[in-house]
């Protein structure tokens, strides 16, 4: 083959075949010019042509060995556009044909999570939980959705897991601090998180949480400042409704009235859903 003659066709953006080459050769650099164009476009934050170009390599190639890990990838893609229905989907196709692999099911467990599909979050959690009874971030993840679903005894249990597991466990005391404050026990709630707080002092979600924990002590005067403190740490890149919510709430119990309209106003924009506050 003429170098020179390559070079400028290259250039030209034309693409020369080689007789020599057989086809089977040829389809599967077809099929890495796809994926590596859906990584460049992933580099490019390009996400609809990311998912595009991963789409034709899956079908392309129906019978790849690597399908499930492109699936899992492509669903991760979609879940970053906000197409969660299309990324439980193929997450559930992967876990098919790759049935509890553990990055697949955390993948769409987290998901679940994410959308408030708890119970179905349970399940992918505790599938994967069977075949590594000792991942903390599992058991961390499941108590948190036994605690949204006020099933106070089971998060216990996954919590005194981690503990028996890492008795320096700061996630497992997380857990203990969010038990403590759904029972009621504001006290002990309270000393749980000061320890984190000593530990993680720049920890926007301990503040976060126990800015929310004040409020139910009727403390609005600590939480507000607990709850600056949160979005002083979590920084402009991190904007929550949630933590808007809870300075609203105390500004509200402060009688800062439109101050606190202020607040629910930014929630409101981000995506807070207004109701009855």
């Amino acid at each position: 083959m003429n170098t020179s003659n390559f070079k400028k066709n290259f250039r030209a953006g034309a693409i020369s075949l080689i007789l020599l080459l057989t086809w089977t050769y040829l389809s599967a650099q077809k099929e890495k010019d796809w994926l590596s164009l859906s990584f460049e476009y992933l580099k490019q934050n390009k996400l609809d042509s990311a998912e595009i170009a991963l789409k034709t390599v899956l079908r392309n190639d129906p019978n790849n060995p690597l399908n499930p890990f492109l699936l899992n990838n492509l669903g991760t893609i979609q879940r970053r556009q906000g197409k969660f229905e299309d990324a439980i989907l193929s997450y559930t196709v992967a876990l098919g044909q790759f049935p509890a692999q553990p990055v697949f099911l955390e993948a769409r467990a987290s998901l679940f999570a994410e959308i408030g599909q708890a119970h179905n979050a349970i399940i992918d959690y505790s599938t994967l939980l069977e075949e590594a009874p000792n991942n903390e971030e599992a058991l961390f993840q499941r108590g948190l959705l036994y605690l949204q679903i006020k099933n106070t005894d089971f998060a216990e249990s996954d919590f005194q897991k981690m503990l028996e597991l890492n008795p320096n466990s700061l996630y497992a005391r997380r857990g203990f601090a969010s038990l403590a404050k759904i029972r009621g026990d504001y006290d002990d709630a309270e000393k749980i998180y000061n320890y984190l707080i000593e530990k993680e002092p720049e920890d926007f979600n301990l503040f976060a949480g126990r800015a929310e924990l004040y409020l139910l002590m009727e403390k609005p005067g600590k939480a507000y400042s607990d709850v600056n403190r949160a979005i002083q740490f979590a920084g402009e890149d991190f904007q929550s409704p949630y933590l808007y919510i809870i300075r609203y709430r105390a500004k509200r119990l402060l009688r800062e009235d439109e101050s606190a309209l202020n607040d629910l106003k930014k929630a409101i924009a981000l995506g807070y859903k207004h109701d009855e506050d």
